[in-house]
């Protein structure tokens, strides 16, 4: 698992300054770091640590905050650099934690292999564990709009391949400039990020909703 890095313009005040942003596999990354993004962020009303796709919908309400912060700390195995194994990128605005991106195997993900939309047309191998997922992205307050998002997309990418993917999916929202949607409905991120990052769209399950793949082979 190595390290990405770019060079990005950002906006701040009336000038532009260069910023570096670096993205790092959770794993090394500290609990402190991963908590300063995930922490003040709540999904579907809760604060859900990226398991809202993991944990089984019949079991979501009998799991609590402080429960799913321990999956998501051993899951993402933070503080330990030299393991291989995690479930995600973070993502630094110089030395500042700003950004979060879940990627993993698709097995990982129960209410993904449960779901029935996401499944419309495809004959895919759900227990194929050399299919890969992204499921979230979350941007800290005040670094929103400044392409985080895209990075971490075309980051997820390289790490999939890295980590030795055949392929990897996400399932983004469709958005257009005249219509809001909501933060939370939004964490699976938007489709112009994956269509940057080289995704092809392979359903469309939803109004909204798209299944985007990369194929490595």
């Amino acid at each position: 698992m190595s390290k990405c890095g770019c060079m990005q313009s950002v906006e701040v005040g009336n000038l532009t300054k260069k910023q570096t942003i670096s993205i790092v596999p959770a794993n090394e990354a500290s609990w402190e770091d991963l908590m300063a993004v995930l922490g003040p962020a709540k999904c579907h009303g809760v604060r859900c640590y990226c398991q809202r796709f993991k944990i089984p919908n019949s079991q979501w309400n009998q799991v609590d905050d402080d429960e799913r912060a321990y999956l998501f700390r051993t899951q993402t195995d933070c503080d330990h650099p030299e393991s291989d194994t995690t479930s995600g990128l973070i993502a630094y605005l110089d030395n500042e934690p700003v950004g979060w991106c879940a990627v993993e195997a698709r097995t990982a993900y129960n209410n993904i292999l449960t779901s029935k939309s996401l499944w419309i047309g495809r004959e895919d191998d759900k227990s194929d564990e050399g299919i890969w997922a992204i499921t979230c992205f979350i941007i800290r307050t005040g670094y929103r709009g400044r392409g985080i998002t895209y990075e971490l997309a075309r980051a997820a990418v390289d790490f999939a391949k890295e980590s030795g993917a055949r392929a990897v999916e996400g399932y983004p929202m469709i958005t257009t400039p005249d219509k809001v949607i909501t933060w939370g409905e939004l964490h699976v991120g938007n489709r112009n990020a994956f269509v940057a990052a080289g995704f092809r769209e392979v359903s469309h399950p939803t109004k909204r909703r798209v299944v985007m793949r990369y194929d490595f082979e």
